[in-house]
């Protein structure tokens, strides 16, 4: 395993912090905090500059707040000052583990996305089907709770593997213990937010584990994951069947983390695959139909904001493409035109 030194130095660098900063404002620069960052730029990057390589930064608190996407998830908002900071920091660190990654992995990585992940898996269950003329059977499984119960100790446990610099693990503690879930006790502090852009990269470092487990340890041939979501193909049901137990076992035993009891599946490809918001049939993939519910529904209620003067029309139109960018990924002609036929009768 290559191992890494000098991480520290490159994170704290004032180019690199620029270059976070950089790369973080984005569209983010018509937002309040963002703009009193920028006002002070300079002062507020070589602030932080002095704090890290003296030691005294020390992580803020964090802002609250639901959204519904389509379940409902908890947010957490750390300050523009450390949402920059992890930027730096993910631009160091993420190469590092980036290579260790597998090619089915497919969860906040640069060309891989959800359209590559079912891309990847409709092209894995057509293999196994051969053309139909074979059974093919999908595994489906989601962890209870991932990113309210990844195990701090743990993470912080295979980050050093990798990263041989005293101070940069020592910064890394710092952003993973800025935060802890209701999953934590007083013994065990669990959680990485969801807002975090290093929960991402923390995320993918402590599943590579298991995907490591599953390739080399499982010996299995078809695996495709995102995030906490996977599937594993087969022509043999009872071969899935039998791989549940040790892969719970795994996940409880080295991870910490608990399959979802009411999201583990087995299904016929015959009968379709939902995975990543499709539905992927032998010779054909769909829309999942709460996407496609949820889409109608929320661009409903942007024509009515538009029909109000709430909405702009180029606000109208950038969600229209969206869907239809979706819509697109999937033999979904039908349902785009009517789509854009709500507004064709606004003209």
């Amino acid at each position: 395993m290559k191992v890494y030194k000098n991480a520290f130095d490159r994170i704290a660098s004032l180019e690199n912090l620029f270059a976070a900063w950089n790369a973080f404002k984005g569209n983010k620069r018509n937002k309040d905090d963002v703009q009193r960052f920028e006002y002070h730029l300079e002062q507020n990057i070589f602030q932080l500059h002095r704090d890290l390589v003296s030691g005294t930064y020390r992580h803020g608190p964090y802002y609250g707040f639901y959204i519904h996407d389509p379940k409902q998830r908890h947010i957490h908002k750390a300050s523009v000052r450390d949402r920059v900071l992890h930027h730096a920091i993910v631009s160091v660190i993420n190469p590092m583990f980036e290579e260790a990654f597998i090619g089915t992995s497919f969860s906040c990585r640069v060309g891989f996305g959800t359209h590559k992940g079912v891309e990847v898996l409709e092209n894995k269950a057509h293999a196994v089907a051969r053309n139909g003329t074979a059974p093919c059977f999908v595994l489906k499984c989601d962890i209870r709770k991932f990113f309210d119960s990844v195990d701090h100790d743990i993470l912080l446990g295979i980050l050093r593997k990798r990263i041989k610099d005293d101070a940069a693990i020592c910064l890394i503690t710092e952003i993973v213990g800025s935060f802890s879930s209701s999953q934590s006790t007083l013994f065990d502090r669990k959680g990485l937010p969801i807002g975090n852009l290093t929960s991402q990269l923390f995320a993918n470092a402590y599943m590579n584990e298991f995907d490591q487990f599953i390739k080399h340890d499982l010996k299995v041939k078809q695996y495709a994951r995102y995030t906490d979501d996977f599937a594993i193909i087969a022509s043999d049901r009872a071969y899935l069947e039998n791989l549940i137990e040790p892969i719970s076992r795994f996940l409880n035993d080295r991870l910490a983390l608990e399959l979802h009891p009411k999201k583990i599946s087995i299904g016929k490809l015959h009968n379709g695959i939902d995975f990543l918001g499709y539905v992927v049939f032998p010779k054909h993939r769909l829309v999942r139909a709460k996407t496609r519910h949820r889409m109608f529904t929320k661009f409903a209620m942007k024509i009515e904001g538009y029909r109000a003067g709430t909405v702009t029309e180029g606000s109208l139109m950038a969600s229209l493409h969206s869907y239809l960018g979706v819509m697109s990924h999937a033999d979904a002609f039908q349902l785009g035109e009517e789509i854009k036929n709500l507004v064709w009768f606004l003209s």
